[in-house]
């Protein structure tokens, strides 16, 4: 097995993608440090410090993700982690409370512009990241894919009369996330075959601008359930969606 592992994690110059950057670097994995925007991945990798690299990668962008891919490739030769962690809420930059948002979102009323530019984050790049990455997580041992969404995405949760988030439940970010476990279901599937694992996780409401930091939970919290699975070893589980610690959540 190699000694190191080499880890991509999307979205990973704030909120809950650096801090798992952050804490994955000091456990000894090498990071990419994934940013749309390659200065501020730059910054990032430098608070990291000792193992954390930026690479430039938007998710919505193709020629940006296999240039990323070309590029851990020539570096590299393979992949041993992958974690889907970039994501947006809205495209107003987190403005409102989430309540707020949730008005603003409702079946009846959610701007379909908007709607698409979430899933095309959320949904389409988590897809399409896996499809640039899976030929080097391939040329790994020991590979494994964590795909960060959220309990709000849950089916089964929404249901259920008494969930607490079920008001707030609309077409864009959280129909996203249902989307988006939809699609690593896909994956849970294509990659039963293989050695590959695959995990589904949810951060928690963790403060972030992703809600305007109206979250309850801090980075640490938020990111804790993220990192346990992403340092799982290869006897580890497989074809999971959980929240701290360890905790089912329903599909």
């Amino acid at each position: 097995m190699p000694a190191e592992r080499i880890a991509l994690v999307t979205g990973a110059n704030q909120g809950v993608g650096f801090q798992v950057a952050l804490e994955l670097a000091a456990a000894g994995v090498t990071v990419y440090v994934g940013s749309r925007d390659l200065g501020r991945g730059e910054a990032a990798a430098a608070k990291i410090g000792t193992g954390a690299t930026a690479i430039q990668i938007d998710v919505t962008d193709l020629a940006s993700i296999a240039a990323a891919a070309d590029r851990i490739r020539a570096e590299h030769g393979r992949l041993d982690l992958l974690v889907s962690n970039a994501g947006i809420s809205n495209t107003g930059g987190g403005g409102g409370t989430p309540d707020e948002m949730a008005s603003a979102g409702k079946a009846s009323v959610a701007s379909l512009d908007e709607v698409r530019a979430i899933w095309d984050v959320n949904v389409f790049g988590v897809l399409a990241v896996y499809q640039a990455m899976l030929p080097l997580l391939r040329e790994s041992s020991d590979a494994r894919i964590v795909n960060v969404s959220s309990g709000v995405g849950s089916l089964a949760s929404n249901a259920d009369p008494t969930f607490p988030y079920r008001s707030i439940y609309g077409p864009g970010y959280a129909a996203s996330k249902t989307a988006e476990n939809a699609m690593t279901l896909a994956m849970m599937i294509e990659l039963e075959p293989t050695d590959i694992k695959i995990n589904l996780v949810s951060p928690g409401f963790t403060s972030t601008a992703l809600n305007n930091f109206a979250g309850t939970d801090t980075l640490e919290e938020g990111s804790r359930e993220v990192v346990r699975v992403a340092l799982l070893g290869p006897d580890g589980p497989t074809g999971t969606f959980t929240r701290w610690e360890n905790e089912t959540i329903p599909w």
